[in-house]
């Protein structure tokens, strides 16, 4: 399973990249694999405003339904028009171009209150001991 360094992690498996002002999100490879196949991505609206852990997306599998998170507070800037046609690109390449959004943020410190690829990789450990 793969876990990049260079991405923050969110407790319920979504990974942030930050750029400049702008976060793009996605979700992790823990969680595609959970899902399985992907079969709908509903985005949020670009414009929406959001706060950082407030259910941002939608995910459907075969098995079922997931929420998306927002790892941090903001607006969404940007999101992934490609998955709407592809959902099954989630499953394909979640950490390039199975990217759902991307938010411009507002609180920049709340990065810190991210995982790192480290301790986000002891708490898929930690789960699965549970």
């Amino acid at each position: 399973m793969q876990i990049p360094d260079d991405l923050l992690y969110t407790k319920t498996h979504e990974w942030a990249k930050r750029e400049a002002t702008e976060v793009v999100v996605g979700i992790t490879s823990h969680a595609q694999q959970e899902l399985r196949d992907v079969v709908f991505v509903e985005l949020p609206k670009v414009g929406t405003v959001i706060e950082q852990g407030q259910p941002a997306a939608v995910i459907e599998s075969v098995k079922a339904a997931f929420d998306i998170y927002a790892p941090v507070s903001g607006t969404v800037s940007r999101i992934n028009e490609a998955v709407l046609q592809s959902p099954q690109q989630v499953n394909q390449d979640c950490y390039g171009q199975g990217w759902l959004f991307a938010i411009s943020f507002t609180q920049p410190s709340q990065f810190e209150q991210l995982l790192t690829a480290e301790r986000y990789s002891q708490q898929i450990k930690a789960e699965a001991h549970s």
